[in-house]
């Protein structure tokens, strides 16, 4: 395998990273106004992802990072297109991270509403533009022959791009839900497991169809395989869901997201930012990578920083796996 392959790889093993453990605290983050009923149960939901949130977002950095070193090219068109989608991405992470940290500083109702409602419109236009954002990527964006985006922002807009920020908002809610239920106890729980099962429906429907489209306009065995398991396993949370049986509906969520991700990853190989102005101005693993000697240097790095970054966040979310209930929210805290 030819490095700016493996370093494909490593790009898409990132994002689905982030995807998976940001996704469910932007779940969790729109789940407040459904199922906080008092600020007791904002409190618990909010503490579910208190622990991890921030480690969870530096994926995000790595990720960019990475592209930016791996893939330069594709690093500038990428930003410098999506200029506009990004900027409104960021400035609602920064508005949840504020919310995070300055919710508890006041003590006034009004105060903390305020915040409540900056967590959620800071996980839920994140995990919109996402999606808008990748399924753009996925079915080309106008290039012109020097790899400068020529559109705006309304033409990232189109109904295959909003469908996929339909998708990723909606499974992304019903990731944070499971999230939820797998971290809660009572009434909060039992809330929670009952939204998810409506959530569920919805998120069927349009997680389906977005990848068959996708499969359809980008066929291949491995796009394929990974739609069908993809679609297997969300069917299967729910049911797991239903069962009651919180750890497997959480894991097969898990497996939805990673193999939905790769399906996207796979239908865009071996192009990384393909051109609608003209095939020939596309951006590829081949004309948009570093030079070797970079990649080979990046490769030894990822080689030998990735394991301790694995073992750090499982050793975090081991530390923190204890559930949280209203019993453990101090009376008179904020």
């Amino acid at each position: 395998m030819a490095l700016n392959q493996l370093w494909f790889l490593i790009v898409g093993f990132l994002f689905i990273g982030y995807f998976v453990l940001d996704g469910f605290d932007f779940g969790v983050g729109m789940a407040l106004p459904f199922l906080g009923k008092d600020d007791t149960d904002r409190r618990v939901l909010i503490n579910t992802i208190g622990p991890v949130w921030d480690l969870n977002e530096t994926w995000v950095v790595v990720a960019g990072a990475s592209l930016f070193a791996s893939f330069p090219e594709w690093y500038a068109s990428l930003f410098s297109g999506f200029y506009l989608a990004l900027l409104l991405l960021l400035a609602a992470l920064i508005a949840r991270g504020v919310a995070f940290e300055y919710r508890g500083k006041g003590d006034s109702p009004r105060w903390r509403a305020t915040f409540d409602w900056m967590i959620v419109i800071g996980s839920a236009l994140p995990a919109l533009l996402w999606g808008v954002a990748f399924a753009n990527i996925v079915a080309g964006v106008p290039l012109n022959a020097q790899h400068i985006y020529t559109g705006t922002l309304f033409t990232l807009l189109n109904p295959y791009g909003l469908l996929g920020g339909l998708m990723t908002l909606s499974v992304f809610f019903l990731h944070g839900l499971f999230f939820i239920v797998l971290k809660t106890e009572g009434e909060i729980k039992d809330r929670a497991r009952q939204l998810a099962k409506k959530v569920g429906y919805v998120a069927t429907v349009i997680a389906a169809s977005f990848l068959l489209w996708t499969l359809f306009a980008h066929l291949s065995l491995l796009g394929a395989v990974l739609t069908i398991v993809a679609a297997l396993a969300l069917v299967a949370a729910q049911a797991a869901n239903f069962a009651k049986k919180d750890g497997v509906a959480f894991t097969l969520m898990v497996v939805t997201i990673i193999t939905a991700v790769g399906a996207l990853f796979a239908a865009l190989y071996p192009n990384v930012l393909p051109s609608t102005t003209n095939p020939a101005y596309s951006l590829t693993i081949e004309n948009a990578s570093s030079s070797h000697y970079t990649l080979t240097v990046m490769t030894w790095v990822a080689v030998i920083m990735l394991p301790f970054v694995l073992a750090y966040q499982t050793w975090t979310y081991w530390v923190f796996r204890k559930r949280v209930s209203r019993k453990n929210i101090p009376a008179g805290s904020h």
